[in-house]
């Protein structure tokens, strides 16, 4: 006989007859003959009661078991004749793989998150967590699903790089030298290297020849920040679009969005309950809007045109030419549109070399998304695919040709228009989950002083 997840019992309420589930104990209540024990295997949300009674041969160690226990159930799955359940199991053997001892960290009553993150290792097992790691796995899946489903190809970018896509300097050194140089020839490359900030370099260059492309993993950056939006390690998911314009970028950004969050609603409907119901009770209206509504364009100029004429008082100045504050995004998306709002043309000397140069020569064909409650959710651009224009751009960041001399090659052998943007995934999860620590949708997170599991 095949063990069965609480899971599949639950999805086909009128199964019964013999089941085999293995889990963790939640609560176990006493009776004089028998014990109730709650039982979750992780897969779902909802625990599923068994009935032992005292004609089990080991029924002793069953009723002293502890919270965390794990064991293995045998029995008949019948209607529930108690309150809050459909089902239950009746047991005709429990197996006992290790019974917890009186301490365990996870008891049955509210835990803070500050608490949970010290026990980073044990936090699955606990409700919130557990709903939002099934999450993050089943949203990962649907990214997979609509790229591959839109004809894109998925493309495994670098984690060690020698190019740095960002220009902002901070990246982790990749050294195997026991003690550091600062001649780079002697280390294992040759040269200085780093834990990538981005794969869109490496994906531009598949965009340019199989058309579609997207990549979706690790990136790194050593910003010494302990905000609850930043962390060391995290994950991108960056499309890379052959022959598209700024215009065709914000259309695939808005659909993609659009996609994932009806999606998510609909395929993680229990999990996703728990966080309107418990963690933003607004979490509902939220992400219909995204749904619903037709994102607001505006390009920067008139941004900041508009944040000064708010009459709102900002902790920082709003100014032409200075990159907008999470105050000032999170104004424009939840209380001037209300709704999902893109950013687009930026000034050229706040953003990166790479993105394509308006003919004002002062703006780039550049867009940010601004969602409600978290501000930027997608970075994105129209790439330069001009190769004269591109290697004025570099002199002007003093980047050098040589390091990035294929990507420039790029721009002479059959150049085309493309773009592409970055969603950041642990802020997406945010978003769709009303959490507002980037720490706690991280299974393990990284950030300045902890390096803990």
């Amino acid at each position: 006989m095949k063990r069965i997840k609480i899971q599949d019992i639950f999805s086909s309420p009128n199964t019964t007859g013999e089941v085999w589930i293995k889990g963790w104990v939640r609560t176990l209540r006493n009776a004089k003959t028998f014990s109730f024990i709650e039982v979750n295997d992780g897969s779902c949300l909802k625990n599923i009661q068994v009935l032992a009674d005292e004609t089990l041969a080991n029924y002793d160690d069953i009723k002293s078991l502890t919270t965390g226990s794990s064991v293995s159930v045998r029995g008949n799955l019948v209607e529930s004749p108690g309150e809050g359940q459909d089902v239950e199991v009746q047991a005709h053997d429990i197996s006992i793989y290790q019974k917890a001892p009186e301490n365990y960290p996870l008891q049955k009553k509210r835990h803070t998150d500050e608490f949970l993150r010290t026990i980073a290792h044990l936090r699955p097992r606990s409700n919130k967590y557990g709903a939002m790691f099934r999450i993050r796995s089943k949203v990962s899946m649907m990214i997979h699903q609509y790229f591959q489903d839109r004809g894109f190809y998925y493309i495994h970018t670098p984690i060690i790089t020698g190019s740095d896509c960002e220009g902002a300097g901070e990246m982790f050194r990749v050294s195997s030298l026991k003690e550091p140089s600062a001649d780079a020839s002697r280390d294992f490359f040759g040269k200085e290297t780093n834990l990538t900030v981005s794969g869109q370099l490496s994906a531009e260059m598949f965009a340019l020849g199989l058309g579609d492309v997207y990549t979706f993993g690790p990136t790194f950056r050593a910003e010494n920040s302990n905000t609850s939006r930043h962390a060391a390690e995290f994950w991108m998911v960056e499309p890379e679009m052959a022959f598209c314009d700024l215009n065709g970028n914000m259309d695939v950004v808005e659909e993609f969005l659009k996609y994932l969050v009806r999606e998510y609603m609909d395929r993680c409907a229990e999990d996703y309950s728990l966080f309107s119901r418990f963690v933003d009770k607004d979490l509902d209206n939220t992400l219909q809007t995204v749904v619903s509504s037709e994102f607001a364009r505006l390009s920067y100029t008139d941004a900041v045109d508009l944040l000064e004429k708010s009459g709102r008082t900002f902790e920082y100045p709003v100014s032409w030419g200075s990159d907008l504050q999470s105050e000032h995004e999170r104004f424009l998306a939840e209380d001037y549109f209300k709704k999902p709002v893109f950013i687009t043309h930026y000034p050229k000397t706040i953003k990166p070399f790479y993105m394509r140069l308006d003919d004002n020569d002062r703006t780039v064909a550049a867009m940010d998304l601004l969602v409600p409650k978290i501000g930027e959710l997608v970075g994105g651009s129209q790439r330069e695919e001009r190769l004269d224009i591109l290697e004025k751009r570099m002199n002007e960041m003093n980047l050098s040709e040589k390091d990035y001399w294929w990507y420039l090659e790029s721009r002479k052998f059959g150049s085309a228009p493309h773009s592409g943007f970055g969603l950041g995934f642990e802020r997406f999860l945010m978003f769709i989950t009303g959490v507002s620590n980037i720490r706690d949708v991280i299974p393990f997170p990284r950030t300045p002083g902890h390096i803990e599991f």
